[in-house]
């Protein structure tokens, strides 16, 4: 587990070098493009244990979301995280957002091609969870949500960062787009799934 984690940080920590050279780094405003061309699995094994996209378009400081398989209590789930752009706090790029105080407990407005998901945000070391169901104190994604990702088109992320005064409504602060069949598209998500499949295996032979 602790290296598939590391392998995991070291394609994220690949993308956003990648990202720097081509010149695809954030501006402080405005919408990013992503310089991967949609889901990149992990390289150089039989079973891929994550895959890693960019946004094509952000207006909050997340850099890139990772599809990857985790061992839960009983079994083994898939997780949605995000990693951010820099260290600190989720936050809107627009400098003015920057003025204002964040709210102590973000949500999120989860999409895929306008169906709304109900999720939770979990704060892990450096990712942020996405997940809407749990396998003991783990949280992960629900086989909906996964199905959901992996024959959709577009996931949206709309995020409630700042906090806001008494009696104000809520209200969306960022966003983040991800087209999920670019790249490899739906088969990336499969051959994840096919991973947390293989170790559920494993962890039932072990029984």
């Amino acid at each position: 587990m602790a290296q598939s984690h590391r392998s995991l940080r070291l394609l994220v920590l690949s993308a956003l070098a990648l990202s720097f050279v081509a010149g695809q780094c954030f501006a402080g405003v405005a919408a990013a493009q992503s310089a991967i061309p949609g889901w990149v699995l992990e390289k150089d094994v039989d079973a891929p244990s994550y895959s890693v996209v960019e946004p094509t378009r952000t207006d909050v400081n997340v850099d890139s979301v990772v599809l990857s398989c985790e061992h839960g209590a009983q079994h083994t789930g898939l997780q949605l995280r995000l990693y951010l752009t820099e260290a600190g706090p989720i936050a809107p790029l627009r400098a003015g957002a920057r003025t204002t105080a964040l709210k102590d407990d973000p949500a999120l407005e989860l999409a895929i091609d306008g169906v709304s998901h109900d999720v939770r945000l979990v704060f892990a070391g450096d990712s942020i969870i996405v997940a809407d169901a749990a396998d003991g104190a783990m949280p992960i994604l629900s086989a909906a949500l996964v199905r959901a990702l992996q024959r959709g088109r577009r996931l949206e992320l709309r995020f409630h960062l700042l906090q806001k005064a008494p009696g104000q409504a809520s209200s969306v602060d960022g966003s983040a787009v991800v087209e999920l069949q670019a790249g490899r598209g739906g088969s990336a998500v499969a051959a994840v799934q096919r991973c947390a499949g293989k170790r559920e295996q494993q962890l039932a032979g072990g029984r």
